[in-house]
């Protein structure tokens, strides 16, 4: 059959297989297109091309860890109120007990951890739905950030913090403009990837498991290829790298090896897609979950000192929200609302179309009422197609 099946049939079969990494990578392009045209170039400048990154830095940051949490078939609702909580410590630390910023870092990670630990060990091995748990986390965290805080701002944090979320890359070959260092570490990324794509689909041609027809293969990586040299280019003219920037890289580059490729990441899938049969083929599915969480907190407790950095202060209302943009992001970017389905790059492009309409729509003056309306359509159109696509599967 394969042999007289047609090429075109072949590519809409597989568009339609993988119509969810096509379909955000496709409405990210229309989106950044938009909204290029509607704001008269301003949104590919290079200084909003830096805002941009800088501004949502912590949500992909959490998204990343989000992800894990839903593909497991739970939800974290506590996350924004985690990352203000340890930004407020890590800010108390910085100021009134005077700690090297290194130490104040591995705490506020510590300190994450054990949180979403402690919500983990409910939703683990007492069976409390995570909903509820975080719930309360979201509540009890939010009153502790007030309480450590005492309705105050505590700042400045000093200059060597602040490098944390608003600092760039130092060429060290003295060039100036570009940033040779950042050229060298942007088109290395963009070649690695590449590279590795090439590698992965000849392994795939061996085997004889290839499903991406070469035409959208060759496109596909054509396009990121360019975009990340282009973007490389751009903000190396600017001001180099953002120091979050590479930050985020690392840890996307690292959390999608982890669920791609390592045997904790195939657990998390099955424990989503079945936990009834995950249990029943050895898989210690409390443990995974468990483990899940703490990375989540950790995670949300970097994004607190990540913001807590680019405020330069920390304050009682900072992380209001944070939830909803980042399981928003995770939903838009295709993770399945039943769990066992989601990509780490999905999530991380979830959180860019977030991002980049946050973004345009600030520029283009709309109000923060009508911002969220929108941002809720886009959310619930992304829900209706999971639901509607499942179905018809």
């Amino acid at each position: 059959m394969s042999d007289t099946t047609p090429k075109s049939a072949s590519t809409f079969g597989f568009i339609r297989r993988n119509i969810r990494e096509y379909g955000i990578l496709f409405a990210l392009v229309i989106i950044m297109a938009l909204f290029q045209v509607l704001t008269g170039g301003i949104l590919f400048r290079p200084v909003n091309l830096t805002n941009l990154f800088l501004q949502n830095s912590h949500i992909v940051i959490m998204a990343v860890g989000m992800l894990l949490v839903i593909v497991a078939g739970h939800i974290d609702l506590s996350v924004g109120s985690v990352a203000a909580f340890v930004g407020a410590l890590a800010a108390y630390m910085v100021v009134k007990m005077g700690l090297p910023i290194p130490l104040v870092i591995l705490l506020s990670l510590v300190a994450g951890a054990i949180i979403g630990g402690l919500q983990g060990y409910w939703i683990a091995y007492w069976k409390i739905p995570s909903f509820i748990v975080t719930l309360a986390g979201m509540l009890v965290f939010r009153g502790l950030t007030m309480l450590l805080l005492q309705g105050q701002n505590i700042s400045p944090l000093g200059a060597d913090f602040q490098l944390i979320s608003s600092g760039f890359i130092p060429d060290i070959f003295g060039v100036g403009k570009p940033n040779v260092l950042s050229l060298v570490l942007g088109w290395g990324a963009a070649i690695a990837i590449l590279l590795l794509q090439i590698r992965n689909r000849k392994r795939e041609e061996a085997t004889g498991t290839v499903d991406e027809p070469f035409a959208f293969f060759a496109v596909k990586n054509a396009l990121i290829f360019l975009a990340l040299s282009w973007m490389t280019w751009t903000m190396a003219n600017f001001r180099g790298l953002p120091n979050v920037f590479i930050v985020m890289a690392v840890l996307v580059a690292v959390y999608a090896f982890i669920s791609e490729r390592t045997t904790i990441g195939r657990r998390i899938y099955a424990i989503g897609g079945n936990a009834k049969a995950a249990k029943l083929s050895g898989i210690n599915a409390e443990r995974v979950v468990f483990l899940t969480f703490v990375n989540m907190g950790m995670l949300a407790a970097l994004a607190g000192v990540v913001v807590a950095a680019r405020l330069n202060a920390a304050t009682p209302k900072a992380g209001v929200g944070f939830e909803l943009d980042v399981i928003a992001a995770v939903f838009i970017g295709g993770a399945s609302m039943a769990g066992g389905i989601g990509t780490v790059i999905g999530a991380v492009v979830g959180a860019f179309i977030m991002g980049v309409m946050n973004n345009g729509m600030s520029i283009l003056g709309i109000g923060i009422d009508t911002q969220q309306i929108i941002k809720g359509l886009v959310l619930l159109a992304a829900v209706i197609f999971d639901v509607s696509n499942k179905s018809k599967g």
